[in-house]
């Protein structure tokens, strides 16, 4: 499946990390916006994730991205659905 080869391919983890905080981690410089939804299971598709971003429910670092392919580094947070991302790289 195309999410599982992404996690693979990054070689990232997702945590809950208590509530509604939750992190990635990424082992390279950044990841896309969408992918990153889809690996913190916020939305369940790359399609959903376009939609979502597209129509401004998505948060970078508190102001509204509608880029999907917006490159998200570590120590920034994404924010949807009441959710709050916290993006790790991996040496953090």
């Amino acid at each position: 499946m195309a999410g599982d080869s992404l996690e693979n391919e990054l070689q990232s983890w997702c945590q809950k990390s208590g509530g509604r905080k939750l992190e990635i981690r990424i082992r390279d410089e950044f990841i896309k916006l969408g992918q990153a939804l889809k690996l913190a299971e916020l939305v369940s598709d790359g399609v959903e994730a376009k939609y979502v971003i597209n129509d401004g429910l998505v948060k970078v670092n508190g102001e509204v991205d509608t880029r999907r392919g917006r490159k998200v580094y570590g120590g920034d947070v994404i924010s949807y659905n009441g959710q709050d991302v916290k993006v790790l790289s991996g040496n953090e």
